[in-house]
């Protein structure tokens, strides 16, 4: 279940999926929830995992010109596991849409929305989808569970590629 935190400039929690897809929607942020086609084992494979969410997936990709998606495995075990959080934990853009499907773990994505100031992050769990729409500024955090398994979709070969702002902001709501 996702939980919406509005940090600025107001204080407030929204666990109501309905109403946290309209907030993110809103605001030009896709959030939806899927559902496997066939259960899963923690074990499956990559492609097990794709063809599991292909009904989903496929459509969406073909709709908006994604051309290559692949599983993200991180955990507590996984070398340099620190230095890979800091990597997300300062506040950058994309060129591309940052897609992401929550197979199981969670995750918290924060938005600096510039234009008004709004600060607010959506803690993503087993079964949430987020798009988030290229030059949005954002950062992620996968602490404390420190456990992402995740389908990440790209447009480009490249894959996840970050141009850091430099603002600093996101440091006023680390935990």
């Amino acid at each position: 279940m996702a939980i919406l935190n509005l940090k600025k400039p107001q204080t407030r929690k929204i666990t109501d999926p309905r109403e946290i897809k309209k907030y993110m929607n809103e605001r030009g942020i896709i959030f939806e929830q899927w559902q496997a086609a066939t259960p899963l084992k923690d074990e499956d494979s990559q492609e097990t995992i794709l063809r599991a969410y292909e009904h989903e997936l496929g459509p969406y990709m073909k709709k908006h010109g994604y051309l290559k998606a692949d599983v993200i495995n991180v955990h507590r075990n996984t070398p340099n596991i620190e230095a890979l959080r800091e990597k997300f934990l300062s506040e950058h853009t994309h060129a591309e849409d940052e897609v992401r499907f929550f197979v199981d773990g969670e995750g918290e994505f924060f938005f600096h929305l510039e234009k008004n100031g709004e600060v607010f992050s959506l803690l993503c769990e087993k079964g949430d989808f987020i798009s988030v729409p290229r030059g949005y500024t954002h950062w992620f955090d996968l602490a404390p569970k420190y456990f992402v398994k995740a389908i990440r979709v790209f447009m480009t070969p490249e894959g996840w590629v970050a141009t850091y702002t430099n603002s600093g902001i996101e440091k006023q709501f680390r935990q």
